[in-house]
């Protein structure tokens, strides 16, 4: 039996879900058995370029406003029909409400959704993915984090909940000499935050983190930034106001978080919540170690002291002193380099988590 899949998401600009749903559209092909195809909510994104350079199929339905929903979900409706779609898999609140709204009229599909934040603000949100859920004969999150997340603000039935972490491909990652060959003072040692500028990000408490240690590092540290969002001008006056100017360089996005991390030594996610936190996984694959703090999702990913370090999310000196420790202590980095090496082969590879995928969507081989 042939199936046509199609992979649902809010937008396709450069981030952590939208690489996902990439990555799956990609992998999840087999024709003729399985034809995938990809359509976002708002318009024409990066990652849209992106998957019709690899022969997939895109559509934006441009909404660029929740007031454009209703025309989006028509659209949608209409695509799913003339398109011949058997299963639709959506991403994020927006695009599951939509999909739910569109399930109404389009009963010959079959509707799954995914869950991919444990932040627990805006609270409208969850009210929101409470009623849409009704229409997802499963709702896939990629962490236990979310799957509590998931189940207490949207009432996600437990039994409805399916466990499936991100994946990456490691062997798509070039090894990062940084941490093996640090530079030696009075260089500077190479840090940095690679996502969305956002602020449940909170980068700039990685940035008073440092400036409050700066003087205490033995080896001088640069702080690499790579990342656009709605928080960039705040960071820039906060890096002006700490005076840091010197010691932080902002790269902007970057299509692909490759090239970045062969460039540092070591990578800080000082979220306040994440859904998984793929750059972790990104990092490890590169053999850059990881200090994160210990919120939801990161905990899902990060084993403290054994493929990371975890701090508390508010304590800017234990953040600094974590990231240290790492830059300081060769053979912590090396063990860290090495568990988490091997944690993501183990655990978060798409030979994996794509079987989980083909059995959840009923796409088996």
């Amino acid at each position: 039996m042939s199936h046509r899949l199609l992979l649902l998401i809010t937008d396709l600009e450069v981030g952590g879900t939208p690489t996902v749903v990439r990555e799956l559209a990609m992998r999840l092909r087999r024709p003729p058995e399985v034809e995938v195809e990809v359509a976002c909510l708002s318009e024409w994104g990066p990652v849209a370029d992106q998957l019709r350079g690899a022969g997939v199929t895109v559509t934006a339905l441009g909404a660029t406003s929740p007031r454009q929903f209703i025309g989006a979900t028509t659209r949608l409706g209409k695509l799913i029909s003339s398109h011949r779609i058997d299963t639709v898999l959506s991403f994020l609140v927006h695009a599951n409400s939509v999909a739910a709204a569109a399930s109404q009229f389009c009963r010959k599909a079959r509707f799954f959704q995914s869950v991919q934040t444990t932040q627990p603000y805006p609270r409208w949100h969850w009210r929101v993915q409470s009623l849409a859920q009704h229409a997802a004969r499963r709702v896939v999150v990629p962490s236990e984090s979310c799957a509590d997340a998931a189940h207490v603000w949207a009432h996600v039935p437990r039994e409805k909940i399916v466990v499936i972490p991100n994946a990456i491909d490691p062997h798509e990652f070039a090894r990062s000499r940084v941490p093996v060959e640090p530079p030696l003072p009075p260089e500077d040692y190479p840090v940095g935050f690679i996502g969305r500028l956002d602020a449940i990000k909170r980068v700039p408490k990685l940035l008073r983190a440092l400036k409050s240690l700066g003087q205490t590092f033995a080896t001088p540290v640069h702080l690499h930034i790579y990342g656009e969002g709605a928080e960039r001008a705040h960071i820039e006056s906060e890096i002006a106001r700490l005076h840091m100017t010197h010691h932080v360089t902002m790269h902007g996005a970057v299509e692909r978080p490759h090239d970045a991390l062969t460039k540092i030594g070591l990578l800080v996610l000082p979220s306040l919540a994440e859904g998984f936190g793929l750059v972790l996984i990104e990092a490890m694959a590169a053999g850059v170690p990881v200090v994160a703090t210990d919120v939801p999702g990161i905990r899902d990913v990060v084993r403290d002291e054994e493929t990371g370090l975890l701090v508390d999310a508010e304590q800017e000196l234990e953040l600094g002193f974590a990231m240290m420790r790492v830059i300081e202590d060769a053979r912590l980095r090396h063990r860290l380099i090495e568990n988490g090496l091997r944690e993501v082969h183990e655990r978060f590879s798409w030979p994996t988590v794509l079987r989980q995928y083909e059995h959840v969507l009923g796409l088996n081989r």
